[in-house]
């Protein structure tokens, strides 16, 4: 399923220097709009040099992707390029490096079994890849599993080879 939302509606978080748009979920005491199927948050992160970034904590599993500058994190350095996971529970704070930072952040709730990638496929099951690639060769847009907005339908991405 997909659905649009316009960067107007996105909730933007501001305080001391951190600047979080939040793309997916709930974090921060904000929710956005995406309909979703499990625990979870997507968000866009600015750091000027300097300030902190509390990681939310109300979820078991979550990561930062450093996109530019640099942080640091229980006194260790880390620079662009890098993405972190970390451990459930654990609290964590980001500080912005000398160049502040942009990053990433993502979490939720711990899956409950094995997960398979295929291109843009995601499933619980190989078998479950299969069908999605079948779905998608067949273009019934809005039927089946998948849908594309209106004004996509003439522009069909097919499978890589």
């Amino acid at each position: 399923m997909f659905e649009h939302h316009g960067k107007e509606a996105l909730p933007m978080i501001e305080d001391r220097g951190v600047s979080v748009r939040l793309i997916l979920g709930n974090a921060y005491g904000e929710a956005a709009p995406a309909t979703l199927y499990s625990e979870t948050f997507y968000a866009d992160v600015q750091l000027e040099q300097g300030s902190c970034l509390p990681m939310p904590h109300d979820h078991e599993d979550r990561g930062i992707y450093i996109v530019d500058g640099s942080i640091s994190i229980a006194g260790q350095d880390f620079e662009a390029g890098r993405m972190m996971v970390f451990r459930p529970g654990d609290r964590i704070t980001v500080a912005a490096g000398d160049r502040g930072a942009r990053l990433m952040i993502l979490g939720g709730a711990t899956l409950s079994g094995p997960r398979y990638i295929w291109w843009n496929f995601v499933a619980s099951s190989k078998d479950r890849i299969e069908e999605a690639k079948a779905e998608w060769r067949a273009q019934n847009w809005g039927k089946g599993r998948f849908d594309l907005p209106i004004d996509d339908r003439d522009e069909l991405i097919p499978l890589p080879d």
